[in-house]
């Protein structure tokens, strides 16, 4: 691998629109009067208290210039990026609802298609929704109700854990967007024995912080998970596996199919990192859980701080605790 320019590389993810788009979420969540609440908000769904276990509720939405764009791949999206999250939480899906807008019935077709075929090949029930077909622009989003015996949370990575990033990297890019796609050729046997990992390592208890990395890739799902914790991450990203014929600084932009970061100790990283490796999904050891509040990136001695949450906070959600 050639030299890595860390400060360079660091103000440019400093800089990034979607590590700071995820700055919405505080915008929104202070809107709605949310801190403080039973139900803590930051991790990648709400986890209700339901018996021996929790109820996972989430939903995302799709920006328009991608439901417009890819049509079939936003549906497809609508359903894998949902069950991503309960996955992230050491959950399994039960079902999930749908609200479709669209130009008349042939602006919908393509998002239904790929909102039924992702539905089959995950065995995902989708059980209603919302329609309108009577609209000048194409709007997708959609919400998924799961359950967990054991939680993996944002909030729970300490100080002295390890990072691991765990990434399909049996796939390509769905150019022109960020998005690695390892799921829509692959056997559906495979994707749903994929996302049993994250259950079975919340329920055999090898970790308790897990985070699905999304749209702000590893460094801005890093910072999510720092500043959840309160804690900060020192990322080695000499030590983060890349695909053949990808350069780095996207592969660090990269919003995968398959994709998590999980904090775990020392002594149950090698466990962790089996249960990946022994399905063909590509896990290492990227960085290291500190004390403090600075996200960070290192490699060949050099290190420059990407973010420091406790000067200049990005989801601005307030601690766990604080809900107490």
């Amino acid at each position: 691998m050639a030299a890595i320019d860390i400060p360079a590389l660091a103000v440019k993810l400093a800089a990034s629109s979607s590590i700071a788009a995820k700055a919405d979420i505080g915008t929104v969540a202070a809107g709605l009067s949310l801190a403080g609440q039973p139900v803590a908000v930051g991790d990648d769904c709400a986890a209700l208290p339901d018996g021996d276990g929790f109820f996972l509720f989430a939903i995302e939405g799709f920006i328009n210039e991608f439901v417009a764009a890819d049509p079939w791949f936003a549906g497809w999206c609508g359903v894998m990026v949902n069950i991503s999250d309960v996955a992230a939480m050491g959950g399994r899906p039960v079902a999930v609802v749908d609200a479709v807008w669209a130009n008349g019935e042939a602006g919908a077709t393509p998002v239904l298609e790929g909102l039924r075929a992702a539905a089959r090949a995950y065995g995902v029930p989708i059980v209603g929704g919302h329609t309108n077909i009577r609209t000048d622009r194409g709007q997708l989003s959609v919400a998924i109700l799961g359950r967990a015996k054991k939680l993996l949370t944002s909030f729970d990575a300490k100080p002295g854990n390890l990072l691991i990033a765990a990434i399909d990297h049996r796939g390509r890019y769905r150019e022109p967007f960020n998005n690695w796609e390892a799921a829509t050729d692959a056997p559906p046997a495979r994707l749903r024995g994929d996302l049993e990992i994250l259950p079975e390592i919340a329920e055999a208890g090898l970790a308790f912080a897990a985070k699905d990395i999304s749209q702000g890739g590893i460094p801005g799902t890093a910072i999510m998970l720092a500043e959840c914790s309160g804690v900060g991450i020192e990322i080695d990203v000499s030590a983060i596996p890349v695909p053949d014929g990808v350069v780095l600084d996207r592969w660090l932009a990269t919003f995968p199919s398959f994709g998590y970061l999980i904090s775990t100790s020392a002594e149950n990283a090698e466990a962790v990192l089996q249960k990946f490796t022994a399905r063909g999904i590509v896990a290492a050891v990227i960085g290291t859980v500190t004390a403090g509040s600075e996200v960070a990136i290192n490699a060949d001695g050099n290190r420059a701080v990407i973010r420091d949450h406790a000067e200049t906070p990005l989801l601005r959600l307030g601690r766990r605790e604080d809900a107490a």
